[in-house]
């Protein structure tokens, strides 16, 4: 039974180090498309606007990548709490400042798009919040578990 649970356990540290370099990579890749000549300008969706929160979703996406390159090398509970308590409330406020300008314009048939994405804002705050709170609580746990 004991050489199960080690097996499951490396899997599953083996699946979550694979799913930090995907991440980093995502991220890497979605921050080079933005900021690339001519990155955000081209995508015909986004507006002019798109200028006063280019530096909160860029600021995001580093977020991201440092988070995900730090668990991949190390991964008590309590540093990923942290790290995702970080990432979270960084994503908070841009996707707030995102909802507030709202930098997108669809025209046609696909305007349906405008209060989609507007709903699919707003689910992703409360996710962050409802992430948020669980970060909070594995940080006040943790140290209670370790005899710390």
């Amino acid at each position: 039974m004991t050489t199960t649970r080690r097996r499951t356990r490396q899997q599953s540290r083996a699946s979550r180090r694979g799913g930090n370099l995907v991440s980093v990579l995502i991220n890497g890749v979605l921050l080079y498309l933005l900021d690339a000549h001519p990155g955000w300008r081209s995508i015909p969706f986004l507006t002019p606007a798109t200028a006063q929160v280019i530096g909160l979703v860029n600021l995001t996406l580093v977020a991201g990548i440092v988070a995900n390159v730090v668990y991949f090398a190390v991964e008590p509970r309590w540093l990923r709490a942290i790290g995702d308590l970080v990432t979270l409330t960084i994503s908070l406020v841009t996707a707030l400042r995102v909802l507030e300008v709202f930098p997108f314009a669809f025209h046609g048939s696909m305007t349906f798009f405008s209060p989609l994405l507007h709903v699919l804002l707003v689910i992703g705050i409360v996710g962050m919040c409802i992430g948020i709170l669980y970060s909070i609580g594995v940080l006040i746990r943790s140290p209670a578990r370790h005899g710390r």
